[in-house]
């Protein structure tokens, strides 16, 4: 028999009590459940853990495992009892000792299981338990103006994998927008499989680079190209927000790399960014005569040495 490490598998230490082990047990069986989770692996981790559990929660088989391991059975008769009756993700309770069973999908699927309601995957006197559709996640490329803007934005997607239907939705960014936020859309995703409720659309935000500005968290940064001169003597230049043109004063001397700050001109927000702009001072190309004899007339005009090292 293949010895499999029974604390490993829930993520405890050997000398948990009972309280950890049902907490982590809980916690595994309600994130590997296959009506919660679509991998493809979980179903097997969720055998996995249901049978760590059944061992490790009653007193003489922990202490039977703990001392002859992959043997611990000494040939009692062990037949998987934490997922007896598995076929295709369908449980039957019997496998369950009774708290632990009603209590885990109590967690899962709410109270009105405890209440009387049917379990999901049983029969009973109104019939199959109506299954929710899955969640689905998009991610939706929009320009930085779309993001800074906000507003009303048509989609089109596929709510099941490999389907060529395709469903268009109307939806609405928020203003200020960052990138990777994720915006829900409740019951936009997938169908469920039996006249249940759909599962949720999650949109991914993917803020497009644009031409002039990059962001920084929640500033926007513009590179302004100036030249020599008004870079020595100063300019009020005009200089693109995504709000719009605004005047900008250069004082004399700026040199390049130099950053300028436009309070308020970032994202919105709760936190509004702000806009800087960094000074790019370009020179002109010495591509004649006229201009390189210009050049060397400056070098011999001034004594200037960029370079302290």
């Amino acid at each position: 028999m293949k010895y499999q490490d029974y604390y490993q598998i829930l993520g405890v230490s050997r000398d948990a009590d009972k309280n950890d082990i049902k907490k982590a047990y809980r916690k595994l069986a309600r994130k590997y459940h296959p009506d919660v989770n679509a991998d493809t692996s979980a179903e097997e981790k969720f055998k996995q853990v249901n049978e760590a559990y059944e061992v490790l929660k009653d007193s003489d088989k922990r202490q039977a495992y703990d001392r002859f391991g992959a043997d611990w059975k000494h040939g009692q008769q062990f037949d998987g009892a934490g997922f007896e009756g598995f076929h295709g993700g369908n449980f039957s309770s019997g496998g369950f000792s009774g708290g632990d069973f009603s209590d885990f999908f109590e967690s899962i699927f709410g109270a009105d299981f405890q209440q009387g309601g049917a379990s999901p995957f049983q029969q009973g006197r109104h019939g199959p338990r109506r299954q929710r559709g899955g969640d689905q996640q998009l991610k939706l490329d929009i320009t930085l103006e779309e993001a800074f803007n906000g507003g009303a934005k048509t989609i089109q997607f596929s709510r099941a994998s490999g389907s060529p239907e395709m469903k268009k939705l109307k939806i609405n960014i928020p203003k200020g927008v960052s990138n990777g936020q994720k915006i829900r859309l409740a019951k936009q995703g997938q169908a469920s499989p039996n006249g249940g409720e759909a599962g949720d659309l999650y949109l991914e935000m993917n803020v497009l680079p644009h031409r002039l500005f990059r962001l920084e968290d929640r500033d926007v940064i513009l590179r302004l190209p100036i030249t020599p001169w008004e870079a020595a003597e100063g300019a009020s230049l005009k200089v693109p927000t995504l709000s719009g043109s605004v005047e900008l004063k250069i004082k004399p001397g700026i040199q390049s790399g130099q950053k300028m700050r436009l309070k308020g001109k970032g994202m919105p927000g709760a936190k509004t960014g702000d806009q800087f702009v960094e000074i790019m001072i370009q020179t002109p190309p010495a591509d004649d005569s006229a201009a390189k004899q210009f050049y060397r007339d400056m070098k011999a005009k001034f004594d200037f040495n960029p370079r302290p090292f």
